[in-house]
């Protein structure tokens, strides 16, 4: 995954650790649900999608279908942090 910059500084840092949680609506199997989510999570999860060529929803119902029975807004957390954490390919 290209990783977006995170600036690093301790400002940088601080802001980006006291990012505000985000409520929005996503339509999974049909069905209109609210997911909360801090906004770096909303950005990967937007990258990934583009990534994948899909759109936002769509990744998120393909979560939801593997998520068993854990919150929704977890799993997609553990998602991008598994994206995160794979090895970049090489080239």
């Amino acid at each position: 995954m290209d990783r977006p910059e995170i600036d690093d500084s301790p400002a940088g840092l601080a802001a980006f650790l006291s990012s505000p949680v985000v409520k929005r609506s996503v339509v999974i199997s049909g069905h209109a649900t609210s997911v909360s989510l801090e906004q770096p999570f909303w950005d990967a999860l937007a990258h990934l999608a583009k990534q994948r060529e899909t759109s936002l929803n769509t990744l998120i119902s393909q979560i939801d279908d593997q998520r068993g029975g854990n919150n929704l807004s977890s799993a997609l957390r553990l998602f991008v942090l598994n994206a995160v954490n794979r090895p970049e390919p090489r080239g």
